[in-house]
C-alpha cells in the first residue's frame, strides 16, 4: 500500500469516528423527544419530530466529519513526527508542481513514512456526554409511558359512557367506517374513513359499518330534520346507506337513543360539495372586437376552459354573420364542432376561420361564441364564452385626407381640449432651437387651428354663426358661381367652409380687440357671416331679405342656457381664443400662451357657473289666498305618515335573536323551518343548524346561546334609518300653538 493511501486509509477511520461520536450523543435525546410527543400529541406529531431530529443530527455529524480534512492531517502528522522536519504538506504535493530541493524532500519524507508507518492515537469518546445522553433519553421514554393519555372532552365522554354500558350490559360501538364512493364523472376513487364527520360531492354514495357489543335492537341516522334512515344488520356489522344530495347534520341512534350509547356534543356533519359550471376563458384575440383587413382569410380564436372535475372534449363554437345596415340586417346562424386538447380539467380549444368563406361583406359583422359543457352526468352543466366580434372596417369618406378623415372616421365630434392646446404650445416653445423653422412654423400653425375649432365649439353657446365672408347681391353680369365648397369638417354644425374670407366687418355685438391692418384678416375670422343669396325668394319680402342678406347674432336654443354673467365670462374666454388663436397662426406660441391660460381660467369658471333652465310651457301654479296666511286653519290638511321599511314576514331570526338576548326561549322549531328554506342567506347552514341543536340539547347552557346569538347576528336584516320624531314643543311654543287654537274660527 503506498504511503497516500495509508495516509487517505487513516484519514477516513478519523472521520467515522467524529460522526458516530455526534450519533451516540443526540440520537437518545431525539428518540426521548418524539416518544414524548407521541404520548401527548399522536403519532403524526411524533413522526413529524423524528423526521426533523433525524435531519438534524445527520447536519451536525457532516459538519463534525467535515473538520478531519488534508490540512488536519498534516498538522496532525507534523506534531506527531519530528522526522516530518515541519514538512508533511509535501507528502501529498504533486511532483511537477514542486522544485528540485523540494521533490528531493518530498522523496525523503515519503520513505520515512514507509518505513515506518504512523498510526495516530484515536481520539477519546467523550463517556461523560454519552452517558447523560442515554440517560436523558431513557428518562425521556420511561415518562412517555407512563404520561395518562390525552383525550378531549368529548371522547373522555364517549369512553366514560362505554364503559358505563359495557358495566350495565348495554350495546357499546366496537368499530366504525365510512364509506365514501363519489360519482363516476368525478374520477375520485373510492375511499374509506373511521371518521364520521365527511366531505363529498353532490351525488356520492356514503355507506356507514358499524359494530356492537352486545348487538343492540336497532340503530338508525338521525337527520337534522328528524328523518331516520333505519340501518340493516349485516352479521354483527350494521349497514346504512345514503345518496348525498344536500348537506346534513344527524346522530346516530341504538336502540332509540341518541344521548347515551353514542353521545357527542355536537352531530356529524355530511358536507355536500357542489359541482361548479365551467369556466370559459378567451386566449386569442386579445380583444372582443377585431377589425378585418382587406384580403384577410384568417382569423385565430383559442379558447380555455376549466372545471373542477374535467370539460368535455366536444365543444359547440357558435358563428353569426350580419349583413346589411340599419334596419334591413339579416342575420346567418352555424355552429362548428371543435375538439380540446390537454389536461380536462384545464381544456384547450383552438380554430381558424375564413371571413370571406364563412360569408363576411361590407358592413357586416363575424359573431363567434365557444359553448362547452362539463363532464357530469346526466345533465352537464354548459356555459358561454364572450362573443368575439370581427368587424367590417366603415367606408373611409370621399374626401378623406389626411388627419382630418382619421378623424372624421374615429372622433367625428371631438376636438382638443384648451389645457392640450396649452401643453402642446408649451412642448413647442421647448423644442424650438432644435427644430427647424419650417416645422417650428408648421407645428404653431396647426395648433391655432385647433384653437379655431375650439372656439367656434365655444362660440355656438353665445349664438354666432360659421366663418365666412358676406357676398354681394345676385346681378345680371354676376360671374359664374364659384364651385362648391369642400364638405364641412367634422365640428361644422352651422355649415362652415374652409373657403378664405372676402371680407370683413365689425359688428358692435362681438367685442374684439383691435388688430394691425395685417392681421385685420386673421383677427376678424370668427366674425364673418356667409351672406349667400338663396334659391327662392320673393321680391319686396322684408322677412325674406332678412333672411338672405342679414344675420341674426343669438339662437334661441342658446340662448337658454347661461344667465348674463356666464355669457359674458364664455364671451371673454372667446376673445382670449381669439388673441391664442392670433399669435399661434403668425408661429409666435410664446406669445400666445397668456392667451391660452386666459382662456382657460375662464372657461372652467364658465363651467363651475349654475345652469338656468327656461320652461317652454308656463305652469299653471294655484292662486294663494291671503286669507287663509298664518290662520291656523287645518282643514283638508291631513297627517302623513313617513313609510315604514319593507318588513321580512319571516322574521324568524330576529325573533330568536330578541329571545336570546332576553334570556327567553326562541322558537327553534320556526328558525330550523326558516334555515332549510333560505339556506343561501347564511353561510354555513350546517353551523347554524348546529347551534340550535347544541341550546336544544341543553337549554341552560349559556355558551349555546351565546354561540346561536352569533350565528344568527350574521343574517339578520340590518333595520333602514327611521326618519327622527319631531321635538316636543316648549312652553313658549305651546303657548304660540294655544293662541292659534283660540283664534280659529
Amino acid at each position: 500500500m503506498s504511503v497516500i493511501a495509508q495516509l487517505t486509509r487513516t484519514l477516513d477511520v478519523a472521520r467515522r469516528r467524529a460522526a458516530a461520536i455526534v450519533l451516540l450523543i443526540a440520537l437518545p435525546l431525539v428518540a426521548g423527544i418524539a416518544a414524548l410527543a407521541w404520548r401527548l400529541a399522536g403519532v403524526p406529531f411524533a413522526a413529524s419530530i423524528a423526521l426533523v431530529g433525524a435531519v438534524i443530527v445527520a447536519w451536525l455529524a457532516s459538519r463534525r466529519r467535515a473538520r478531519f480534512d488534508r490540512a488536519w492531517l498534516t498538522r496532525r502528522l507534523d506534531a506527531d513526527r519530528a522526522d516530518m522536519d515541519d514538512s508533511a504538506a509535501l507528502v501529498f504535493a504533486r511532483p511537477e508542481a514542486l522544485g528540485a530541493l523540494q521533490r528531493l524532500q518530498q522523496s525523503r519524507l515519503q520513505a520515512r513514512l514507509a518505513a515506518t508507518p504512523w498510526i495516530p492515537a484515536p481520539a477519546p469518546l467523550p463517556k461523560r456526554a454519552i452517558a447523560v445522553a442515554w440517560v436523558s433519553g431513557a428518562l425521556l421514554a420511561a415518562a412517555a409511558l407512563w404520561w395518562p393519555p390525552t383525550t378531549s372532552h368529548a371522547d373522555a365522554q364517549t369512553q366514560a359512557t362505554s364503559r358505563a354500558a359495557a358495566t350495565r350490559g348495554t350495546p357499546v360501538l366496537q368499530s366504525q367506517s365510512l364509506r365514501i364512493n363519489a360519482p363516476a364523472y368525478t374520477g375520485q376513487a373510492v375511499r374509506t374513513q373511521t371518521e364520521l364527520d365527511a366531505q363529498a360531492p353532490v351525488g356520492a354514495t356514503l355507506r356507514w359499518t358499524l359494530r356492537f357489543a352486545p348487538q343492540p335492537q336497532g340503530v338508525a341516522l338521525r337527520l337534522h330534520d328528524d328523518s331516520e334512515i333505519v340501518f340493516v344488520r349485516d352479521g354483527e356489522n350494521w349497514v346504512a346507506t345514503l345518496r348525498l344530495d344536500q348537506s346534513w347534520l344527524y346522530r346516530i341512534a341504538v336502540d332509540g337513543d341518541t344521548d347515551h350509547i353514542l353521545a357527542r356534543a355536537q352531530p356529524w356533519r355530511l358536507d355536500a360539495v357542489p359541482d361548479r359550471p365551467p369556466e370559459v376563458r378567451v386566449r386569442t384575440p386579445e380583444e372582443t372586437l377585431s377589425t378585418y383587413t382587406r384580403g384577410q382569410r384568417a382569423w385565430s380564436l383559442v379558447f380555455e376552459a376549466s372545471d373542477d372535475h374535467g370539460v368535455a372534449p366536444d365543444a359547440q363554437l357558435r358563428i353569426t354573420v350580419t349583413r346589411g345596415s340599419g334596419e334591413a340586417i339579416t342575420f346567418e346562424d352555424r355552429t362548428m364542432p371543435l375538439r380540446g386538447r390537454g389536461d380536462p380539467r384545464a381544456m384547450t380549444f383552438a380554430t381558424t376561420l375564413d371571413p370571406v368563406a364563412l360569408g363576411l361583406e361590407e358592413s357586416g359583422d363575424l359573431v363567434a361564441q365557444l359553448e362547452v359543457r362539463d363532464t357530469r352526468a346526466p345533465e352537464p352543466q354548459r356555459a358561454r364564452s364572450a362573443s368575439l366580434i370581427l368587424r367590417w372596417p366603415p367606408p373611409t369618406p370621399v374626401d378623406a385626407d389626411g388627419l382630418e378623415g382619421l378623424a372624421r372616421d374615429v372622433l367625428p365630434a371631438y376636438f382638443r381640449s384648451q389645457r392640450q392646446i396649452i401643453i402642446d404650445a408649451e412642448a413647442l416653445i421647448a423644442e424650438q432651437p432644435r427644430i427647424a423653422r419650417s416645422a417650428f412654423e408648421g407645428r404653431s400653425d396647426a395648433l391655432g387651428v385647433d384653437q379655431r375649432i375650439l372656439r367656434l365649439r365655444y362660440g355656438q353657446f353665445l349664438g354666432e354663426e360659421s366663418e365666412g365672408g358676406p357676398r354681394p347681391p345676385p346681378t345680371d353680369d354676376a360671374q359664374a358661381p364659384p364651385p362648391p365648397p369642400r364638405k364641412p369638417l367634422p365640428i361644422d354644425d352651422f355649415g362652415q367652409t374652409d373657403t378664405p374670407p372676402v371680407d370683413t366687418h365689425d359688428d358692435d355685438d362681438h367685442a374684439h380687440d383691435d388688430a394691425p391692418a395685417a392681421q385685420g384678416a386673421a383677427a376678424h375670422a370668427d366674425h364673418d357671416h356667409d351672406h349667400a343669396p338663396q334659391d327662392a325668394m320673393t321680391f319686396g319680402r322684408a322677412d325674406d331679405v332678412l333672411a338672405t342678406f342679414g344675420h341674426t347674432h343669438d339662437l334661441p336654443e342658446a340662448a337658454t342656457l347661461l344667465d348674463p354673467k356666464t355669457r359674458e365670462i364664455l364671451r371673454g374666454a372667446l376673445q382670449a381664443m381669439w388673441q391664442s388663436e392670433l399669435h399661434l397662426r403668425q408661429a409666435a406660441p410664446r406669445e400666445a400662451l397668456p392667451h391660452a391660460n386666459r382662456a382657460l381660467e375662464l372657461i372652467k369658471q364658465v363651467q363651475e357657473a349654475d345652469r338656468i333652465y327656461l320652461a317652454r310651457v308656463g305652469s299653471s301654479l294655484p292662486p294663494v289666498d291671503p286669507t287663509r296666511r298664518l290662520g291656523g286653519d287645518r282643514d283638508g290638511i291631513a297627517p302623513r305618515a313617513a313609510p315604514a321599511p319593507d318588513v321580512d314576514t319571516d322574521a324568524a331570526p330576529a325573533n330568536a335573536w330578541r329571545a336570546l338576548a332576553w334570556h327567553d326561549a326562541p322558537d327553534l322549531d320556526a328558525l330550523i323551518g326558516w334555515a332549510q328554506a333560505h339556506p343561501r342567506q347564511v353561510d354555513d347552514p350546517l353551523a347554524l343548524l348546529a347551534a340550535v341543536d347544541a341550546l336544544r340539547r341543553d337549554a341552560a347552557c349559556a355558551d349555546c346561546r351565546q354561540a346561536l346569538r352569533g350565528q344568527l347576528w350574521r343574517v339578520l336584516q340590518r333595520p333602514l334609518p327611521a326618519p327622527a320624531r319631531r321635538a316636543a314643543p316648549d312652553a313658549m311654543g305651546a303657548r304660540y300653538l294655544d293662541a292659534l287654537q283660540e283664534d280659529a274660527p
